[in-house]
Parts: C-alpha cells; structure tokens; sequence
C-alpha cells in the first residue's frame, strides 16, 4: 500500500450500473491499472470456460501471474469439467496457472443442504457475502482457495476477479488467508464491483 503521512489515500473505485459480463473489460482495464500502480505481480481470474482468463491475458498481459480459478468438476453435472482440456491446456501455455478445487462456500455443506434440507456455516457465509453482489463473494472465495493450493502467499497483496453468472464485474485487492483462517483475510480496496444487483 501506499504510505503517506496523511490520514487516508484517494482511489478511484468503478461501479457498474449493472452486474454481469458485459462488464469484464472494463473490470481487467481496471485490474491492470491498479495492479501496476500497487506493483501487484498475481491476479485470481474467476472463469468457467476460460473465456475470462483469455481476455484477462490480452489485456493484463504477461507481466504479472494470472491463476485462472474454475467451477469444481460436477459443478453442472457429475464428472463434468466446464473448461474443456483443450482450453486449460492453452491457457497452461500462455503462463496461465489452472486452479480446480473445491469451493470455499460449497463444499461439503452444500451436500448436507441438498440431501438434509439445513444450510451450514460456508454457505451461510456466501449468502452473507453476496449483500455485496455475486462478483465480490466470488472474489473472495477464489482467495481462500488459491491460499489453500498454495498459489498465493498470505504475507502478499494480490488481486482477485470474480463475477456473476458469465464474466467479470468486480475486483478486490485483497491480502489472502486460508480457509480455516477465514477471518485473517482482509479486503484492503475494492477496484469495482456492481452498484445495482
């Protein structure tokens, strides 16, 4: 961050009139901007089929780590993976680092919600989260998941992307916890997010 003898820093914050893809681009020109202003060298790309981190790389380029983070496999349906191996094989050679894992908030407690009818703690923790719109829970839920594979260190600042329902619509600077850690996690500046939701 940046330090200042002043009691506070002016950044400009974007907000969407709407949430959705229709804003991805503008949300990475955001990304990029604050990403080399703060000297952030990894960026968390929510994407499903890879469209996402695909327009990430021509806009973000290669000079910071982009980690692509998608739907865990059975998201849809059993044993279906919704970015096909021959997209997560060329984004794999772009630099692209490929996360598939479970979800931070869905795991496990959403088996006991789909067969038991009760919700437990990490979904409660996502419907919590979503007052700030879809874009901003997801964003926070790749942080956690890329801290737990070791992608992201928690000593570092990064930023994460995430959206609703197809492509970007916020981003966080963020410094990451762990998922059994969840409460050392900290959101340091919102860079966008959808105003109306």
């Amino acid at each position: 961050m940046v330090e200042s003898p002043l009691l506070y820093y002016d950044v400009p914050c974007r907000y969407f009139n709407k949430p959705g893809g229709k804003n991805t681009k503008a949300v990475l020109e955001a990304v990029s901007r604050r990403a080399k202003e703060l000297s952030i060298r990894k960026i968390l790309i929510a994407t499903c089929s890879g469209r996402t981190a695909f327009e990430a790389l021509k806009i973000l380029g290669k000079d910071v780590r982009i980690i692509a983070v998608t739907h865990v496999t059975g998201y849809v349906k059993p044993d279906f993976q919704e970015l096909s191996e021959q997209d997560r094989q060329e984004l794999e050679s772009h630099g692209i680092t490929v996360l598939t894992c479970q979800h931070a908030f869905g795991g496990v407690g959403r088996a006991v919600r789909n067969t038991l009818s009760t919700y437990q703690i990490d979904e409660i923790m996502a419907y919590t989260l979503r007052i700030f719109g879809q874009g901003v829970k997801v964003a926070l839920e790749l942080t956690l998941m890329a801290a737990d594979a070791g992608l992201v260190r928690t000593d570092e600042d990064i930023i994460s992307v995430g959206g609703t329902s197809r492509g970007a619509d916020a981003a966080l600077v963020l410094r990451p916890a762990n998922s059994a850690r969840f409460f050392d996690l900290k959101v340091k500046e919102v860079i966008c997010k959808p105003a109306m939701f």
